[in-house]
């Protein structure tokens, strides 16, 4: 990372013991590694910070596109839901013109027996036509 080779750490620390003497450089020692631990725990303050940001940057984007895609079913929701209600009204529609006579009190009768048996049989009733949405 800093391409310092062992003979220029080597010149460092002649070069600080020269300076600092010998009776200081343990203090001098544990000044430089105080400050390097401070060094390392701001670093790693920076790093979770920085760390808690983007994750909340990414909760925010995943709870918009949660909130779009929940927009989106609740739109197809009511679509179909209107859908359904607009096909049960065409196929009320549809019955109530083919069978007007729903409502209206009728006689019902039964055919004789001797009648019964000359007559022919009737085809059954085809059923109303389904309107698709």
């Amino acid at each position: 990372m800093f391409e310092i080779s062992w003979s220029e750490l080597l010149i460092l620390a002649v070069v600080t013991l020269i300076f600092v003497g010998p009776k200081e450089l343990p203090v001098f020692l544990r000044t430089l590694g105080r400050y390097a631990g401070s060094i390392k725990r701001q670093a790693a303050e920076f790093r979770s910070q920085f760390d808690a940001a983007m994750r909340e940057a990414e909760l925010d984007t995943m709870r918009k596109e949660m909130e779009a895609m929940q927009a989106s079913v609740n739109s197809e929701i009511m679509n179909a839901t209107t859908s359904v209600g607009d096909a049960a009204k065409a196929t009320s529609a549809v019955r109530d013109a083919t069978e007007p006579s729903i409502g209206k009190a009728t006689a019902v009768t039964a055919p004789e027996p001797a009648a019964a048996a000359s007559a022919e049989p009737q085809p059954p009733m085809p059923a109303p036509p389904r309107m698709e949405p």
